[in-house]
């Protein structure tokens, strides 16, 4: 089966998704990628049109077990016909639990064939200096991992002639689905004067819950504590203070010590 061109489609506030989508489309190889970040705001202001003639990749991370709420709401406006999709979620070395079963049911509804799915490990958007959790994945061997995996979809492309030929992929996941949907509303950052008011925070908040003129005034009722603005400071000016937050940090420190594996469902 030909495949004209690949869309890859992305939410990644701290890179670790956009680094394993990459490489999957690495591995893919296409002359023809368009690239569909759902990160900004601006990303996301527009539905996404997919044919049947072209591959669908899509990326998100886990958070708290389910595909974040924000990037469901656009994929549950993709139009696709019939059109083959990979499904991708990223996780902080504890669970994707339900993730991945949920982001396959959501972009089959759309109108998407899902011929492949994975797991990949990226480090967890609590992590900091002082209680890392799968600090500095994905790595170069996750990577590589990715690259295979791209190469893989191809191959089961090519050894059919239609998307009939081919059977459901079974990936884990149970229903109704497990996790939480609701997002926390708290005051877990800090800034402290060493923060020079530069923007870099307030351009990287995916959900805008920052001021761009006073970066220490945050929208807690719209924070999807990503921590994309703690790890972006160019000064590190920003930094988890006691609340939930923190204390969750030194609990996954703590219970996620040993490196995931990612994993593949073709």
């Amino acid at each position: 089966m030909e495949i004209d061109s690949v869309k890859l489609v992305y939410f990644s506030p701290t890179e670790t998704t956009k680094a394993v989508a990459h490489g999957i489309a690495h591995g893919i190889d296409s002359s023809s990628i368009e690239l569909v970040d759902l990160t900004t705001p601006s990303g996301r202001e527009q539905s996404l049109l997919a044919a049947k003639d072209e591959l669908l990749v899509v990326a998100v991370p886990v958070y708290m077990g389910r595909v974040p709420a924000l990037a469901t709401e656009w994929l549950k406006t993709i139009k696709a016909d019939n059109t083959p999709a990979v499904c991708v979620v990223v996780y902080g070395n504890r669970a994707y639990d339900d993730a991945l079963l949920e982001l396959k049911d959501t972009v089959e509804k759309c109108g998407c064939i899902p011929i492949a799915c994975g797991a990949y490990i990226g480090e967890h958007s609590f992590s900091n200096s002082d209680t890392p959790i799968a600090e500095g994945r994905p790595d170069k061997a996750d990577v590589t991992h990715a690259e295979e995996f791209g190469r893989k979809i191809c191959e089961k492309l090519q050894a059919v002639s239609s998307l009939s030929q081919l059977s459901d992929v079974a990936v884990p996941g149970s229903y109704p689905y497990g996790g939480r949907t609701e997002l926390w509303s708290v005051d877990f950052i800090a800034v402290n004067s060493t923060c020079t008011q530069c923007g870099s925070c307030a351009d990287v908040c995916p959900v805008g819950a920052i001021d761009s003129q006073h970066s220490s005034i945050i929208n807690h009722e719209k924070c999807i504590t990503c921590c994309a603005c703690i790890k972006s400071c160019p000064q590190g000016a920003r930094t988890m203070k006691p609340s939930p937050v923190k204390e969750a940090s030194e609990r996954l420190n703590n219970l996620c010590k040993d490196p995931k594996q990612p994993e593949c469902f073709l």
